[in-house]
């Protein structure tokens, strides 16, 4: 165990989060989501929520300040009248550690193509649906002056 990380953390998904760079990006993927047939790197969450992994994500995870829009959700597919609230508790985490506008959203099956490129894709447990994120890291700050 370490100070500051949350136990949710796995020590895999801490090592591929600290490999990333700037630009790369992670799914973390709801109950429903195919992230074993689609992705190249997979980290097992079950038993925990997407809101719960994106706000110990986010406390070690920059967003990426060069886009526009860091986190892409999948949208609603067109005729289903559902609403995800749990969007709303997404922004509510995103705001608490980062400045943070909007999301982008993506069509369904445009997500999956995104998401089979990503460099990583979170199988969580969570049970509500359109609880899909993709997460684009940014960069770390210097605390130093350059030489």
């Amino acid at each position: 165990m370490l100070k500051g990380i949350s136990s949710i953390i796995s020590p895999e998904l801490l090592k591929i989060l600290m490999e990333m760079g700037h630009g790369d990006e992670l799914v973390i993927g709801d109950g429903n989501f195919p992230a074993a047939s689609m992705s190249q790197r997979l980290v097992r969450a079950d038993g925990h929520g997407v809101p719960a992994l994106l706000d110990a994500i986010l406390a070690l995870f920059p967003l990426d300040t060069f886009v526009e829009k860091p986190v892409a959700l999948m949208e609603v597919v067109p005729g289903d009248n559902f609403q995800p609230v749990i969007w709303e508790e997404y922004r509510k985490i995103i705001q608490r550690h980062e400045p943070f506008t909007d999301f982008e959203y993506v069509e369904r099956f445009a997500f999956y193509d995104v998401a089979a490129k990503a460099e990583l894709i979170i199988r969580t447990g969570e049970t509500r649906i359109y609880g899909n994120a993709l997460v684009r890291k940014g960069v770390v700050p210097s605390t130093g002056e350059w030489a």
